[in-house]
């Protein structure tokens, strides 16, 4: 199983689009998901979502690691959601029916179970869409692409060396983790949970070192080159915009229209079936 979250070579419809095709269809995706709670629009966007992953030919394996980590985290969230707001979806649907009592103040609604189902469906659009822009991206023609649309270059060669970097800082995880190992520190499911976690935390420091040492070096590196002495540059990996470029920005905006049209239609964020 690969734990790299970076850059996955491989021959698709998503990976011949632009970077800054790919910004821009995650931004107009992101707030699409954003202006509804609709159930049918989140749907939706989800089955997209998973369509533009299976296209992309990106092998699951690759980003399981980080797909179980997101799901822990949203299981986190919604536990969360319910003991800080129970009947928030009550309020929400402006009716409560209790499924069964738990303890003090909490009871299991339909109303809430609904809500937080929203939630997750949520996440669940959003994760493979930008998943996909990380993975399907290379580094530098994304950085070529955002100065053709205007960006500094400066500021477009910052953006690929800090995706280019998430790679490596895993890698050196690893690698410091394993060394730590070898010299007895134990990160198994053998040890105590509370023990495991002052375990990792005492791989945090070498980890800061070490990336503050390839931040010195790259920035030594490009000053000897004379990075931003001219006010424009040349790509080696700049891509043309083509007609897929414009069809996916189209279907992009036309999910930002559908999450409007109904926010309209429901008289808010929220699909209520209850009434």
């Amino acid at each position: 199983m690969s734990t790299t979250l970076g850059y996955i070579k491989a021959e698709s419809p998503i990976h011949r689009l632009t970077g800054a095709t790919k910004l821009i269809c995650l931004l107009l995706y992101l707030l699409a998901t954003m202006l509804t709670y609709d159930t049918r629009v989140l749907f939706g966007l989800l089955i997209f979502s998973l369509v533009c992953f299976k296209v992309s030919k990106i092998p699951f394996k690759d980003i399981a690691f980080v797909v179980y980590f997101i799901l822990v985290f949203l299981l986190i969230n919604n536990i969360a959601i319910f003991i800080f707001s129970p009947y928030e979806g009550c309020e929400i649907y402006g009716r409560t029916t209790v499924l069964f009592h738990l303890i003090g103040p909490y009871s299991v609604t339909v109303e809430q179970l609904f809500y937080m189902f929203n939630v997750t469906l949520k996440y669940f659009a959003v994760i493979p869409i930008a998943l996909l822009f990380i993975v399907a991206t290379q580094p530098s023609e994304f950085a070529a692409s955002l100065n053709r649309i205007g960006v500094s270059y400066r500021l477009s060669y910052s953006v690929a060396i800090a995706l280019r970097y998430i790679p490596d800082i895993q890698r050196d995880y690893r690698e410091i983790s394993f060394a730590q190992q070898a010299r007895g520190l134990d990160l198994s499911k053998k040890e105590k949970v509370f023990k495991r976690l002052k375990n990792m935390s005492s791989i945090l420091l070498p980890l800061i070192f070490t990336s503050l040492e390839r931040i010195e070096t790259i920035s030594r590196a490009m000053e000897l080159r004379s990075f931003g002495k001219e006010k424009k540059r040349t790509w080696y990996n700049a891509k043309p915009v083509k007609v897929g470029d414009y069809v996916a920005i189209a279907i992009m905006i036309g999910f930002v229209a559908l999450a409007f049209y109904m926010t309209t239609l429901n008289g808010g964020r929220f699909y209520n079936p209850f009434i």
